[in-house]
């Protein structure tokens, strides 16, 4: 087992993209090289940067990629917006991936600020 596997924060971007996964599976095929692709790619940067950072050999460097993880799931926020806004996403659904985001923008939150304090 790797080291980041056993980070809740990883394990739970894993279950984000899952989500963003399913849900963009009903966007028009028109979608499939724009929004959906775009929503995808930024859901999937989210574990795949936790799971870099652990490879650094400083909590700064690693923060930096939480930082950065951080700014994808951001994306994914904005985008879910557009998707509503377009009706590629209903009500309940825009707000499951709202819910999701919320928690897993406090668990980065929490990561990169005890990354930095034990710099």
């Amino acid at each position: 087992m790797f080291n980041f596997e056993k980070l809740e924060t990883w394990q739970k971007a894993i279950q984000f993209a899952d989500l963003v996964y399913r849900l963009t599976r009903a966007f028009p095929d028109e979608e499939r090289f724009g929004l959906t692709s775009q929503m995808r790619r930024a859901a999937v940067s989210i574990s795949s940067n936790i799971a870099e950072g652990t490879a650094r050999h400083s909590h700064a460097d690693y923060a930096r990629f939480v930082e950065i993880a951080a700014g994808s799931l951001f994306e994914v926020v904005s985008q879910s917006f557009i998707g509503r806004n377009q009706g590629f996403l209903n009500e309940a659904d825009f707000k499951a991936i709202y819910a999701a985001a919320d928690e897993q923008s406090r668990m980065l939150t929490g990561l990169r600020e005890y990354l930095l304090r034990t710099n």
